[in-house]
C-alpha cells in the first residue's frame, strides 16, 4: 500500500462519495424504468409500446447530455475509486470499494453492454409502420421479458452498489 497523505485520503473520500451519489443516480434512473416506465408502456398496443420504447431509447443514443455525465461519470468513478482503494486504503473500506467496483462493473455495465443495448439496437432496426400486427406481437414478446428481467437485475445491482459505496464513506 502506498503511503497516505492527507490529500490522498481527501481525493479518495472524494472519487468514493462521487462514486456512491452518480451510481445512486443510475440506480434510481434503473429502478423508475421498472417500477414506472415500464409498466407504464405495458399497458400500450403492441405499435405504441414498440414505438414509445424507440423514442425513449433514441433519446439515451442520442448522447442526451445529463445521461452521459451520469451514466459514464459512474463507470469513471467507480473504476477511480476501485483503483485509489487497490493503492491506498486497507480492511473493510478497500474490501467494499472493491466489491462495489466489481459488482457495478459486471452486474450493471456488463450486462447493459451485453444485454439491454443489444435489444436496444435490434428494436431500432425494425419500421414498425410496415410490420403486421403478427410481427409486432412477434417483436414485443421477444424483447419485453428479456429487456425487464435484466433491467430488474442491473436495478438490483446498482442498488447494492449503491449501499456498498455509502458503506465503504461511513468509515472514511
Amino acid at each position: 500500500m502506498a503511503p497516505r497523505t492527507e490529500e490522498v485520503d481527501v481525493l479518495f473520500e472524494f472519487v468514493v462519495a462521487a462514486a456512491a451519489f452518480l451510481v445512486s443516480l443510475v440506480a434510481g434512473l434503473l429502478l423508475i424504468f421498472a417500477v414506472v416506465v415500464m409498466p407504464g408502456l405495458a399497458t400500450l398496443d403492441d405499435r405504441e409500446y414498440l414505438r414509445a420504447f424507440k423514442v425513449i431509447d433514441r433519446v439515451i443514443q442520442g448522447n442526451q447530455p445529463v445521461f452521459v455525465l451520469v451514466w459514464g461519470g459512474s463507470i469513471l468513478a467507480v473504476i477511480a475509486g476501485g483503483v485509489l482503494a487497490v493503492f491506498h486504503s486497507s480492511g473493510s473500506v478497500r474490501a467494499l470499494v472493491l466489491v462495489a467496483t466489481l459488482v457495478y462493473l459486471l452486474g450493471v455495465q456488463v450486462s447493459t453492454f451485453v444485454n439491454n443495448i443489444p435489444l436496444n439496437n435490434q428494436l431500432q432496426r425494425h419500421d414498425l409502420d410496415e410490420m403486421s400486427v403478427g410481427e409486432l406481437v412477434s417483436v414485443r414478446v421477444a424483447f419485453e421479458p428479456r429487456w425487464n428481467t435484466w433491467n430488474r437485475s442491473r436495478t438490483i445491482l446498482a442498488c447494492v452498489t449503491s449501499m456498498l459505496l455509502l458503506g465503504a464513506l461511513t468509515q472514511l
